[in-house]
């Protein structure tokens, strides 16, 4: 966090987040610094409309990370949240990694702090580390193999069966990969605010409503969501699910963002999001984090190349192996 710190403190330093911006066409500004900087734009699902279709690439963790690890170009803009940007940057030593806001987070990552994690892996040393890419940088070091919702099962399913696991940070996606697996891992206690805040009494009030849809959810949601759902996968997954199903009505337990995309992919279906317990503008699950990124920090990130991301040598040497595990096996 200190190198964070640090950034932010020099941005408020230049004055970089109070600049004003009158009558900046965002996204015609936003395409012009793109080419002119060779400059790519990944965007996760989960960001604003507007910067999803302004991104030269769309993904779930995994796709980014592949988008990531091969692009030629000079500056990677990543509209997503810290631990995106980092891996990014572990991947690319070289080029320049910019973020929209550096305060972007993800309670996820938050979860598992690295001093306590470290500890809880010294209890268990005949264990192997699987984590959630939904990381810092420092628990990617402590790991042998990083995953994401997409290919978790695969990379579990690479140990032999008698090799005891320790799996983080999220409970909720371990919990649904030991019942798919068989497995007994060990679980950190950690979890996604965000997937955790559907509510299932909302939840049956729209069931009763529209009884002829289907609920799919997200592995990260809790257990009892999961139970009910028809079908769970990771962000791609649920994409691809409703895209080749000849349903035409879905509840979807996931961050909101990817509705944008699905409506896209299957105009002729209704898309409805799952209810959060708490009200709020769209009485959907919201990531604040995601959503902390926006067409002027956007334009400003391009314009100034700051936030820039940067990673320990040392660090991102470490980090990188159980990346690149991961990347090997999900080829």
């Amino acid at each position: 966090m200190a190198s964070i710190e640090t950034s932010i403190a020099t941005l408020k330093d230049t004055g970089y987040l109070k600049i004003d911006t009158p009558n900046i066409d965002y996204v015609a500004e936003i395409k012009r610094l793109k080419e002119e900087k060779n400059a790519v734009l990944l965007a996760h699902y989960y960001q604003i409309d507007e910067i999803q279709e302004l991104a030269d690439f769309v993904g779930d963790s995994l796709a980014l990370a592949q988008r990531a690890a091969k692009t030629d170009a000079d500056m990677i803009v990543f509209a997503g949240v810290h631990f995106m940007a980092e891996t990014a940057k572990i991947l690319n030593p070289n080029k320049k990694v910019v973020l929209p806001d550096l305060l972007a987070g993800c309670s996820l990552a938050d979860s598992c702090p690295p001093k306590e994690f470290s500890e809880f892996k010294k209890q268990h040393p005949n264990h192997k580390v699987v984590t959630y890419i939904n990381c810092s940088a420092e628990i990617k070091a402590l790991s042998d193999i990083v995953c994401t919702s997409s290919n978790a099962r695969k990379i579990i399913d690479s140990f032999a069966e008698d090799q005891p696991i320790i799996f983080a940070p999220d409970r909720n996606l371990g919990a649904y990969l030991n019942k798919v697996t068989g497995r007994d891992m060990l679980l950190w206690d950690g979890s996604c605010i965000v997937h955790e805040a559907f509510s299932m009494e909302k939840l049956i009030d729209l069931f009763q409503e529209h009884p002829d849809a289907e609920l799919i959810a997200h592995p990260e949601s809790e257990a009892h969501m999961l139970k009910v759902a028809k079908y769970i996968g990771s962000t791609s997954g649920l994409l691809n699910h409703v895209k080749n199903s000849d349903k035409k009505k879905f509840i979807v337990a996931t961050e909101a963002g990817i509705l944008f995309e699905m409506l896209q992919e299957n105009p002729d279906k209704i898309i409805i999001p799952a209810p959060a317990k708490e009200d709020n503008t769209c009485a959907c699950s919201e990531c604040a984090y995601m959503k902390m990124n926006s067409l002027k920090k956007l334009y400003l990130c391009l314009k100034y190349e700051l936030p820039n991301i940067e990673v320990d040598k040392d660090l991102a040497k470490k980090a990188i192996v159980p990346i690149n595990r991961m990347l090997e096996l999900s080829k």
